[in-house]
């Protein structure tokens, strides 16, 4: 069977353990097709203003909805969910988180373009998906791209968020390509996706804006404090901690 590429974006109730999705969409990449899915769903959980501030979806809009799970959205999920495929994603744990909520049980291979972009791009202020829109200017081919898919485009809606990865996906895997010229950019990504990232600056706390390298040389014990306490630091900079206390 030929590989598929599905190209994934939620929105939900919010963003805390009780939320839930209310817009699946996603464009599924083959050999020859396209097809393109996106579908409000309704829950029990009520939206929350701060995510409705976000993406605008409010409560009428999903009156007389199927569940999630009883979307045909969410069904061609499930028949693609193989293998073979890829399913890709800016920020993937927060939406597989969600459509795990669902039911579903991922076995494609996962690539996030956020953590691709943290490694390949690591001195960008910032990484969101926006950010990357004005600073590449894929706003500019954005209108060309939805008219060849019928799509509507409109900030942080699932299926236009999911139009502007698409563009930046494909960037992406140029700037791969550049900096690991003897790999497969997509298996790259892969592999990529699953590596820790080595944080070099401190973006928080009383060390904001110095490397970690050099409060390693000069204040390894708050280092080795922030590792004991701190429960909510992520992977990554425990990674990062540790390497620059080895080395």
């Amino acid at each position: 069977m030929a590989k598929k590429y599905i190209i994934l974006d939620t929105e939900t109730t919010g963003t805390n353990e009780e939320d839930r999705v209310i817009q699946l969409g996603y464009i599924v990449l083959g050999a020859k097709e396209i097809e393109v899915h996106n579908e409000f769903c309704s829950t029990d959980i009520a939206i929350k203003y701060g995510a409705m501030e976000v993406h605008g979806i409010t409560p009428d809009l999903l009156e007389g909805k199927p569940t999630c799970k009883e979307t045909d959205a969410y069904k061609r999920l499930e028949e693609l969910n193989t293998p073979e495929n890829y399913l890709i994603i800016h920020n993937a744990p927060f939406d597989i988180t969600m459509l795990e909520k669902e039911g579903f049980s991922t076995q494609m291979k996962v690539i996030d373009t956020l953590r691709v972009a943290k490694h390949v791009l690591p001195d960008e202020e910032a990484h969101r998906l926006q950010y990357f829109r004005y600073k590449m200017e894929l706003y500019k081919e954005e209108e060309k791209e939805a008219n060849a898919l019928d799509i509507v485009v409109k900030a942080h809606d699932a299926i236009g968020d999911v139009l502007v990865l698409k563009l930046f996906l494909s960037k992406l895997k140029d700037i791969v390509q550049e900096q690991f010229p003897n790999e497969n950019p997509v298996e790259k990504m892969v592999d990529l996706t699953n590596t820790p990232i080595l944080v070099k600056t401190f973006r928080f706390g009383k060390h904001k804006g110095k490397s970690l390298e050099e409060v390693a040389r000069e204040d390894a014990g708050y280092l080795r404090w922030m590792l004991k306490n701190m429960e909510n630091i992520d992977e990554d900079m425990r990674y990062s901690i540790n390497y620059y206390l080895e080395s």
